[in-house]
Order: structure tokens, then C-alpha cells, then sequence
């Protein structure tokens, strides 16, 4: 049986970049995780160490302790998504440039764990997080999400495998929307609600 990661090596993990899976810690605790294959150093310079698939689902796995009043949302510092229909969506320029940092960390995570390099497919953490992936890609790309006063996209899972549902009340917007994730490696076709006449966007992560 494996043994479970030190208390020490569980808060490397749990502090990994949530996108890009980077790593920061000391030489030993890292060389620590890649014995264990929860980590791997990259062989470019700066020789960075990100989790493998191990690791990240070590993080997604609570650790077994007392239970705890859940924090408020916003309040764990970890960046998320924007999907449409959150009570107290953040704004402003900080928004914008944790916006336009996570982007860019899941197009260096797209080159890192593609064959070729390329950046115009979606990469094994977005299939894992199709709603977060989706929601993130439209959100870099400007668009607004719904919220509790105005009308915007709401992304959300369907019974489909790899497979998201996008609405959004203004046609335009839609297609624009169906625009930005083709763009983003997704591929999408449009569908009526057969009971409310209701158009929205499917969407699933492009293979090749």
C-alpha cells in the first residue's frame, strides 16, 4: 500500500498553480514527489516541476481531518472560473489580470503535455474540468457571464460525455460564444430546447 504524502509534501501539492499544476517548494520535497511519481521536472529550463495526474488527484482528494466551517466563496484564493449565475462574481482589473494569467497558464500547460507543442487543443486538465476549462476560455476571451442582475453565458455539465451545455439569452452573443470556442480547440454545435424553443451551444474538447 502506498504510503499516503507527509503533511510537508500535501502542502506542495495543495499549493500548486490550479491550472498549470506548477510546483514550488525545496529541492528536497520536490525530488520527494517525483520518487513517488506525484511530480515530474520539466527538461526545459527553468526546469520547473508540475504534478503528474498522481498529484492532482491527491489534490482533489481532501485529506482526512476534523471537519471545518466551509469558507466563503472567494476566500480560498484559488482561482476560479467565472460559469454564469455565482451571487458575488468578482470584477474589475484584478479580475481581468487573474483572468489573463490562468488563460496563459493553460495554454503553457497545453504545450507542455502536447506531443507536438501545439496550443490549439484542449489538454487532459480541461477534459478532467470541462465546465472550468469551457467557462475559462470564454471568460479570457471577454465574454460576460450571467450574474444575479444581468444576463450573460452560463456554462454547465450535460449527461453527454465530454460535453458542455453554453447558454446564453442573446443570439448574438451564443454564436459568438460557439465563435470563441472553436477558437479554443473546442468543437460545437448548435441546439433547441424541444420545450421552450431555447437555443444553446454544445461544446466538447477537439481531439486532433
Amino acid at each position: 500500500m502506498t504510503r499516503p504524502p507527509t503533511a510537508a509534501q500535501r502542502h506542495v501539492i495543495e499549493t500548486a498553480d490550479p491550472v498549470t499544476g506548477r510546483l514550488r517548494g525545496t529541492q528536497a520535497q520536490l525530488a520527494a514527489l517525483v520518487r513517488r511519481g506525484l511530480a515530474f521536472r520539466h527538461p526545459r529550463p527553468p526546469h520547473d516541476h508540475f504534478l503528474t495526474p498522481a498529484g492532482h488527484r491527491v489534490r482533489e482528494v481532501p485529506e482526512p481531518v476534523a471537519p471545518a466551517p466551509a469558507p466563503a466563496a472567494g476566500d480560498s484564493g484559488v482561482f476560479t472560473a467565472r460559469i454564469g449565475g455565482e451571487e458575488s462574481p468578482a470584477s474589475g482589473p484584478a479580475r481581468l489580470r487573474e483572468v489573463h494569467s490562468a488563460w496563459q497558464g493553460l495554454l503553457e500547460l497545453r504545450r507542455m503535455t502536447s506531443p507536438d507543442g501545439a496550443t490549439d487543443r484542449p489538454c487532459g486538465w480541461e477534459r478532467a474540468h470541462l465546465v472550468q476549462a469551457a467557462a475559462l476560455a470564454l471568460e479570457a476571451a471577454g465574454h460576460r457571464p450571467a450574474s444575479q442582475e444581468s444576463a450573460g453565458y452560463q456554462v454547465r455539465a450535460t449527461p453527454q460525455p465530454e460535453a458542455v451545455a453554453v447558454r446564453e439569452p442573446d443570439p448574438e452573443e451564443l454564436r459568438a460564444c460557439a465563435v470563441t470556442l472553436e477558437r479554443a480547440g473546442w468543437q460545437v454545435s448548435a441546439h433547441t430546447e424541444p420545450r421552450t424553443g431555447a437555443r444553446y451551444v454544445l461544446a466538447s474538447p477537439r481531439r486532433a
